[in-house]
């Protein structure tokens, strides 16, 4: 595989443009896609704790011989773990599955604007970023409205906002 081009997100980290997502890949079968991927020149891999798959996900990146460094890795706070606290050991816990002690992206998966709690999950991820454990945070499947909401109340706007296509 040629070198993937990389993009400039928001926050000034790079993430590559192709990337390899584990949606619908059970965690007993995600792990030998995610080595072919990997020994094939991917170098972003994207999961989600929703997927149930993290795990698997972890064992591949721990036996594919790529240097973690070299792997731009996403994943995603589960739909129930909104809310401060919550997402804050939701972040834990995926790390702890996936063998990491980093996320190089972490997105809030749906903002759920019916329970209304989006925005303290929001202030959850920047204390994430802020104590290193995440490097760039977003969100994904959020609209305008989510968007200036997130940056009227705390002045950060997510590095990316991943839209399913």
């Amino acid at each position: 595989m040629n070198a993937v081009p990389k993009i400039r997100l928001a926050d000034g980290h790079d993430m590559p443009q192709l990337g390899f997502g584990v949606w619908q890949v059970d965690n007993d079968e995600v792990e030998n896609p995610v080595k072919v991927a990997l020994q094939s020149g991917y170098r972003l891999i994207d999961t989600a704790e929703g997927y149930g798959n993290e795990e698997g996900v972890g064992r591949a990146l721990a036996s594919s011989g790529v240097e973690r460094g070299e792997i731009f890795l996403t994943t995603k706070l589960n739909n129930p773990r909104h809310g401060y606290d919550e997402a804050l050991r939701a972040c834990d816990d995926s790390l702890a599955r996936l063998g990491s002690d980093y996320l190089d992206l972490y997105l809030i998966h749906w903002p759920l604007p019916m329970h209304d709690q989006y925005v303290e999950t929001w202030k959850a991820f920047i204390r994430l970023r802020e104590d290193g454990k995440v490097r760039s945070i977003g969100v994904s499947n959020f609209l305008p409205e989510h968007l200036d909401r997130l940056q009227g109340e705390t002045g950060t706007l997510p590095a990316i906002n991943q839209i399913e296509l």
